[in-house]
C-alpha cells in the first residue's frame, strides 16, 4: 500500500441521469489523513458523488480510485460509511447496534463488543449503552449510527451530512470523533451545506454548485479568493485613497456610520501592512476592523447572485 497516494481520486467523474446532470466532469483527490469537506447546497451534487466514490451507484463517465482499488467494494471493510438517511433497529440496544455493524466489517463479537463499550464510553452515551434505539433521542440515536460506521477502525471515513438534525452540544462531539479519526490517521471525508462546520474543521474542501465543482483546496487558499477589505474611521478619504495596497475606498452607508470607509485591499496586500503603515505614519485612526471572509462569503464571490437563493442553514 503506497501511504502517500491519495485516499481518493477522481478523474473527470460525471452522473447523468437522462437531461439531467447531476455532477459534472468533477477531477478531486483527496490527501491520506485528512479532513476533506464537501461543501455546498441541496442539489449541488455531494451525495451523489460520494455514492459514486463507495460505488453505490456508477458514473456515467470518468474513473475513481479508492485506497488504491478501482472499485470501493474490493475494499469495503476499510471503510466507513453514515449515509444521508439516517436509521437504527428500534429494538436493538446502542451497544449491540456498535457492535453488529463492527461484525459485518470483519470484527469478532468479543472484539466488536468491547469496542462498541468503549467508543458510547467515550462519546458520552455509556449511561445508554444497554438502551433500546427506540428509546434514545434523536441526537443519541445519530451518535450511535456514527459510531457504528467507525467502530471497525476504517482507514478511510465517509460521513453525508453527519451534523443534520444534531443540537449544538452533539454538533460538537460529533467534530470531537472527526478529529479523533484524523489523529489516528484516517481520512475523512464529509458532506454538508453549513460552512461553518468546515472552518473549523476542514484541511481541504470542495465547493460545489450547479453539478460542477468552483474550488478545491485549503480554507486559506478559499478565503485569498476575496479581495481582503477594512472599515475604519478618522483619515479623510483623500488620505486613505493614497494609502499603499489600498485598491479602493466608499463611504460605508450605514446609519452612524458618519466618517466610516470601507477600504477593498490590492490582491497582495494585508490589512496588517496597511495597520502597520498608519501607526509608523502617525495616521491617527478612529477605529479599524477587519475579518476574513467567510466560505459562504466565498461561495457567493465565486458563483454570483443566483448563489443567494442557494439552500443553505
Amino acid at each position: 500500500m503506497n501511504d502517500s497516494a491519495p485516499a481518493v481520486v477522481l478523474r473527470g467523474v460525471t452522473k447523468k441521469y437522462g437531461d439531467f446532470t447531476a455532477v459534472d466532469s468533477v477531477d478531486l483527490e483527496v490527501p491520506r489523513g485528512s479532513i476533506y469537506g464537501f461543501l455546498g447546497p441541496n442539489g449541488a451534487g455531494k451525495t451523489t458523488t460520494i455514492r459514486m466514490i463507495l460505488d453505490i451507484v456508477k458514473p456515467t463517465r470518468g474513473s475513481i480510485a479508492v485506497l488504491g482499488a478501482d472499485s470501493a467494494l474490493k475494499v469495503r471493510n476499510r471503510i466507513g460509511y453514515l449515509p444521508e438517511e439516517k436509521g437504527l433497529y428500534k429494538k436493538m440496544k446502542a451497544w449491540a447496534i456498535v457492535s453488529y455493524f463492527a461484525q459485518l466489517k470483519g470484527i469478532d463479537a468479543k472484539e466488536s463488543k468491547r469496542r462498541a463499550y468503549e467508543l458510547l464510553e467515550k462519546y458520552g452515551l455509556k449511561d445508554f449503552a444497554d438502551a433500546k434505539c427506540e428509546t434514545l433521542s434523536k441526537g443519541m440515536g445519530q451518535k450511535v449510527q456514527v459510531l457504528a460506521s467507525i467502530a471497525h477502525r476504517p482507514e478511510f471515513v465517509i460521513l453525508d451530512e453527519p451534523f443534520s438534525g444534531l443540537d449544538p452540544a452533539n454538533q460538537q462531539v460529533l467534530e470531537g470523533v472527526i478529529r479523533d479519526l484524523r489523529d489516528q490517521g484516517s481520512t475523512v471525508v464529509f458532506s454538508t451545506h453549513v460552512m461553518s462546520h468546515a472552518e473549523r474543521m476542514c484541511d481541504r474542501i470542495l465547493l460545489v454548485a450547479r453539478a460542477k465543482k468552483i474550488f478545491d483546496g485549503t480554507i486559506p487558499e478559499a478565503r485569498a479568493l476575496i479581495p481582503r477589505q477594512v472599515r475604519l474611521s478618522g483619515p479623510s478619504r483623500e488620505l486613505l485613497e493614497r494609502l499603499p495596497g489600498v485598491a479602493r475606498v466608499e463611504p460605508v452607508e450605514e446609519e452612524g456610520a458618519v466618517g466610516r470607509f470601507e477600504l477593498t485591499m490590492a490582491d497582495d496586500a494585508h490589512p496588517q501592512d496597511l495597520l502597520r503603515h498608519c501607526f509608523r505614519e502617525s495616521i491617527e485612526l478612529a477605529s479599524f476592523e477587519h475579518h476574513e471572509p467567510t466560505l459562504h462569503e466565498v461561495f457567493l464571490h465565486l458563483v454570483g447572485e443566483e448563489a443567494k437563493v442557494a439552500s443553505f442553514r
